[in-house]
């Protein structure tokens, strides 16, 4: 209901639409939330299956405005005041972000390039890939916009605005896809990576020792992106093309949607102890 009170004012509405304003809220997390088909809506609404689409892109826009601010960058000095034990023991207060990407499966497009530069030899699909950051405390504090499947992770790194968002003296938590040491280092601050393993027979003590902090607290990263999809069904689906489409603000439907997931899991509790 405080979601609710605080959409209201901005979720169109005229008395000859079929569904009040709590409905179409209703309606749009049912979506998210369950991934039900659009006729299924419209029979539980009793409306027709394009009202249903319209309601959903009308109400999706105005989520997506308003809710983008929760996912939000924090203040050095904030971070550091309420810096899990957990990092504090392994890394200080130095760390900032924890970045992965996630992929969310779409369609296949019928457009021949526009199906290679979706395709996902990690996931051998077509998809969309997002670069998403969490603070140690476990909130989603950067999401960039989509790229497609084929695109490195350290070009969406490097292209998304994260790096200019970094200060000096801080530390980056990443997975060993993430060759980034360089751009990081031009902000002055460090990114961690587990070591690799290619070449060696074995780790060294200090290898393996500081391996083994990086993937205990990096692991977070995972778990957000866990909560986000068992949270919302519709990130485990397979999207529709037409979400691909700028609509309004020249933003695609599916970077609302991903947006608006990952704020709505900003409102829930951190799944990192702070103990």
């Amino acid at each position: 209901m405080a979601l609710f009170s605080f959409l209201e004012p901005h979720i169109p509405y005229t008395s000859r639409r079929a569904l009040t304003k709590f409905q179409k809220l209703v309606l749009v997390l049912m979506k998210l939330r369950l991934n039900l088909g659009i006729q299924d809506l419209g029979y539980r609404f009793k409306v027709t299956p394009s009202c249903v689409s319209k309601t959903f892109l009308d109400v999706i826009h105005v989520m997506y405005v308003r809710l983008k601010c929760l996912i939000l960058w924090p203040a050095r000095e904030e971070l550091q005041m309420s810096m899990p034990m957990e990092f504090r023991k392994y890394f200080g207060v130095k760390v900032s972000i924890i970045i992965d990407c996630f992929e969310i499966f779409i369609v296949r497009p019928s457009n021949l390039l526009a199906r290679a530069e979706t395709w996902s030899n990690y996931k051998h699909h077509n998809t969309v890939k997002y670069l998403i950051g969490i603070t140690p405390q476990g909130a989603v504090s950067f999401l960039s916009s989509g790229y497609g499947g084929r695109v490195p992770d350290k070009y969406i790194t490097e292209n998304c605005g994260l790096l200019a968002k970094l200060l000096p003296g801080d530390v980056v938590l990443a997975d060993r896809g993430f060759n980034i040491s360089e751009s990081v280092g031009l902000c002055c601050a460090e990114v961690k990576i587990p070591a690799f393993t290619r070449g060696k027979q074995q780790l060294s003590p200090l290898e393996l020792e500081a391996t083994r902090k990086i993937a205990h607290t990096r692991i977070h990263v995972e778990r957000v992106i866990g909560l986000v999809r068992n949270k919302f069904s519709i990130l485990q689906g397979t999207i529709p093309i037409d979400y691909l489409h700028c609509q309004a603000e020249n933003v695609p439907t599916i970077d609302k949607i991903t947006t608006v997931c990952c704020a709505l899991t900003n409102l829930c509790d951190s799944v990192v102890p702070f103990g």
